[in-house]
């Protein structure tokens, strides 16, 4: 079994008075890591799957008595897709208000639903974490770092999601299957979404603008719904994990570019099977914005783990400078530009440099990468 980053994350807050929230897309593992974590709990343990009609209406006006009725001599309870419970938020109030002497650990596929739910009723209440398909460091853990580096050309084209990576032969298939079924499964319950052909088409043209700064302009053209629409669509898909925007950073200097955003996905195998193109990084003629996502996504995922709070952005001129990552906390920040190619001399350019004579700069190769993807 690959051990996830979140497992040491959760126990270490365990027990605690505040409920323990675990977000994420559907087929992460969530729910494995929820059974790892129950079977080293040495206490009683109550597991609940929201999905259940008998669990969504035990909680249906439940009271803080009935409850603990229900719970009996257990101190923790498990809520696996809790998203499906209506008013979950209040129902984890009343437990982590009137219930003493019991932990609460919940998860749920989709942060729009139950994200929305559970922030204000848990205001000071909750331990939040994010789950994502797995990561560089978590595999190297699992199987050396030798292996994981030779691996590199088949993760950016299949990507992490565990499914996928446990069954090699299979990646294609099962990257069709989950894209095409599980993907879209909670945002087309949506009353907002009125056509899933709409979502589907937005995010195959966001595919093919990877790494490019967006245009919703140009998206409502191609698309054909208005551009309120699709900054809506793709709040939507951020808020599902699907894919996550970085905006542009300025400090006012006259030519930066101030309000651009650029798009990348969580998981490069679910961009391949947008872009219809499960080829080898060698023969892609785009494997520079495999590569850019891949790493970007990374760190992403490697930020949110340690909660770093460092912000992420990119860096760009109207001349078209360019600086591919920017790490800024505390008035810090941390470059990287990105080069498939190690053989490619790489010039960063003197306006950036001039401009943040206190950032750290990194050019990151195949070379060198797993240097930053530790965690």
């Amino acid at each position: 079994m690959i051990e996830r980053h979140l497992e040491s994350i959760v126990l270490k807050k365990i027990p605690s008075d505040k409920a323990i929230i675990i977000l994420g897309p559907r087929q992460v593992g969530k729910t494995t890591l929820l059974e790892k974590i129950s079977s080293q709990l040495k206490n009683e343990v109550i597991w609940m799957n929201g999905d259940e009609q008998d669990v969504q209406e035990l909680f249906q006006n439940a009271s803080a008595t009935r409850l603990k009725t229900i719970f009996g001599k257990a101190t923790t309870i498990i809520i696996d897709e809790a998203q499906r419970i209506p008013e979950i938020g209040l129902r984890l109030k009343l437990i982590t208000d009137k219930i003493k002497n019991v932990q609460v650990i919940v998860s749920g596929s989709s942060a729009f639903e139950l994200g929305n739910t559970i922030n204000e009723s848990l205001t000071g209440r909750k331990w939040e974490y994010k789950m994502f398909p797995l990561t560089f460091s978590e595999m190297v853990a699992h199987h050396g770092l030798m292996e994981e580096r030779r691996l590199l050309p088949h993760r950016l084209t299949y990507g992490y999601y565990p499914e996928i990576v446990t069954h090699p032969g299979e990646e294609e298939e099962r990257l069709r299957e989950l894209t095409e079924s599980y993907l879209y499964k909670d945002l087309l319950t949506l009353d907002s979404i009125k056509k899933s052909s709409t979502i589907v088409h937005l995010l195959r043209a966001l595919a093919h603008q990877v790494g490019s700064q967006v245009s919703y302009s140009e998206l409502s053209r191609e698309v054909g719904v208005d551009m309120k629409t699709i900054e809506k669509y793709i709040d939507i898909l951020e808020k599902a994990f699907i894919l996550f925007r970085l905006g542009s950073y300025s400090n006012n200097l006259r030519n930066e570019l101030s309000k651009s955003k650029k798009i990348y996905f969580y998981d490069n195998g679910i961009l391949n099977a947008l872009l219809n193109d499960f080829s080898m990084p060698e023969v892609r003629s785009d494997v520079g914005k495999l590569w850019e996502n891949f790493f970007i996504a990374e760190r992403f995922k490697m930020n949110s783990y340690n909660k770093s709070g460092s912000l992420l952005y990119f860096w760009r001129t109207r001349q078209q400078q360019e600086i591919d990552l920017l790490e800024v906390k505390n008035q810090k920040i941390e470059a990287f530009e990105l080069k498939w190619s190690e053989n490619k001399k790489v010039k960063i350019t003197k306006t950036f440099t001039d401009a943040y004579s206190n950032a750290t700069v990194h050019i990151v190769t195949p070379k060198n990468f797993d240097e930053f993807l530790a965690i």
